[in-house]
């Protein structure tokens, strides 16, 4: 009896536990593999987060044509197959569970995802739902509402889920959009975009079904010059709570290839960011893997006016950060239930009364940049407070990734410094792919540039376009 008691106060004492033990050992090992030169203040890995996620080999097929595209020349080759989709994302979310903790964002992600049967697309997120993953689907947004309802809705009309992510991409380098197929301007796909948040906007009036919705957009330059006026559109329609723009990278299909990217850097996308918010967009509070890869500010609007939820030019918000990731980091706030986070929060308060102190000072801060309580009252009243994050991923070329790649997986460190910078970028990198089948996590760059051809090229073996069937008894 005594044993079970034990046995019990155990399980109860680990479920309360602000930090899974499994969390805590994916976090000390995510640390433990930066390069020195990432492990700055600022880093979120290995202290808070392990990073994204993203599937691979479960979908490639998509129904437009981008100049960029980052899957390789045999991707539109192979069929999408419900099942298939379904055993490789349990297989590869099983191994993810296993080796980065019980919790993580992740990305259901590969050629279009509304290609895929709507029965098989909510499978598909219930998967990784049920292996802890937050997932958010990629897609075109080239689909309806009758598709999203299916999506999102059983057979009974009853919802799957309480609350789904997706992230859009929309850019003129896009061909094949109904309505648009080839569009000449960003402004031409202004009306798209809008339609495409206004869906869940209808979701959630109709059926009570929340949203997090993120634009994404790849930037060249032939349309580097319009991302100031996408920025302030995006902004401006108010269900978009990201805007995400990628600096095109000579990767994935070489026919698809035109003109020089390498004129596109982050610092050049940034300040056509700032140009369309009109006002400087601050990025250095919080860093994601290596900065030469990924800049990301997190912050809100109140009104038209953006505001971050740290300013670390101020000693009171930068000491914010840092007792955050020494005491709350690590901390499963999204996927905790409220009674369970409530009692995460007191064990961590218990061990560190200050943290209250700390929090108060903090928002006082806040409350002081967005111009005092009478401001964010009045704009909590119109429903001009939302959420809002900037984010650059900037992508790495083939040619450079391949070589790099190997070196380390050979232990060496190459001392070309074009190579030794994509090796500290790979290792630094925030956003990995499974491959149950060797063991490795891999991140995203090496999986579109070197292992993507292959993998493709075998599930055109594997799932071809067009499926011969055997005559049967009436020949």
């Amino acid at each position: 009896m005594w044993r079970k008691a034990r046995a019990f106060a155990r399980r109860i004492e680990v479920r309360y536990r602000p930090v899974d033990p499994r969390t805590r050992a994916a976090l000390d090992a995510r640390w433990a593999a930066l390069p020195a030169t990432a492990r700055t203040p600022a880093q979120t890995l290995g202290r808070h987060a392990v990073g994204c996620e993203g599937t691979h080999g479960v979908f490639p097929k998509c129904n437009l044509t981008c100049s960029p595209c980052y899957h390789s020349a045999d991707a539109n080759k192979v069929r999408v197959d419900g099942k298939h989709t379904l055993v490789e994302i349990e297989a590869q979310l099983k191994f993810l569970a296993s080796r980065r903790g019980p919790r993580a964002h992740a990305q259901l992600i590969g050629g279009e995802v509304s290609l895929l049967a709507p029965d098989d697309h909510a499978a598909a997120l219930q998967i990784m739902r049920d292996y802890g993953r937050e997932p958010m689907s990629f897609t075109h947004g080239d689909f309806d509402y009758e598709y999203l309802q299916a999506v999102v809705l059983d057979a009974d009309g009853n919802a799957r889920f309480g609350r789904v992510s997706f992230a859009a991409h929309f850019d003129k380098l896009m061909r094949g959009r109904s309505g648009i197929p080839r569009p000449r301007t960003e402004a031409e796909l202004t009306p798209y975009r809008r339609r495409f948040a206004e869906m869940f906007t209808r979701l959630k009036s109709e059926h009570g079904i929340a949203s997090y919705l993120a634009h994404n957009m790849t930037v060249t330059p032939d349309n580097i010059d319009e991302v100031a006026d996408v920025v302030g559109d995006v902004v401006g329609m108010g269900g978009y709570s990201m805007v995400s723009f990628q600096p095109a990278a000579f990767v994935g299909d070489e026919r698809r290839w035109h003109g020089d990217y390498r004129e596109i850097d982050i610092d050049t996308v940034w300040e056509q960011i700032e140009r369309g918010m009109e006002q400087p967009i601050s990025y250095e509070a919080i860093q994601f893997g290596d900065p030469r890869c990924n800049r990301t500010a997190l912050g809100f609007m109140v009104g038209e006016k953006w505001h971050s939820f740290l300013d670390t030019t101020l000693a009171v918000e930068s000491s914010t950060r840092d007792e955050f990731f020494t005491h709350l980091g690590g901390v499963n706030f999204g996927g905790s239930g409220p009674l369970t986070l409530v009692l995460k929060l007191f064990r961590v308060l218990v061990g560190h009364p200050h943290g209250v102190v700390v929090a108060v000072r903090w928002a006082a801060s806040v409350l002081r940049r967005c111009g005092g309580p009478r401001t964010l009252l009045l704009a909590l009243l119109r429903k001009e407070v939302r959420p809002m994050t900037f984010v650059v991923h900037r992508f790495m070329d083939a040619e450079n990734v391949a070589p790099a790649w190997q070196l380390m997986q050979d232990g060496q460190v190459s001392s070309d410094p074009v190579l030794r910078e994509t090796q500290d970028r790979l290792a630094a990198c925030t956003y990995s792919m499974a491959h149950p089948e060797t063991g490795e996590l891999v991140p995203a760059c090496v999986q579109h540039s070197v292992l993507d051809p292959g993998e493709n090229q075998e599930l055109r073996r594997l799932l071809p376009l067009t499926v011969s069937h055997s005559p049967g008894c009436c020949g």
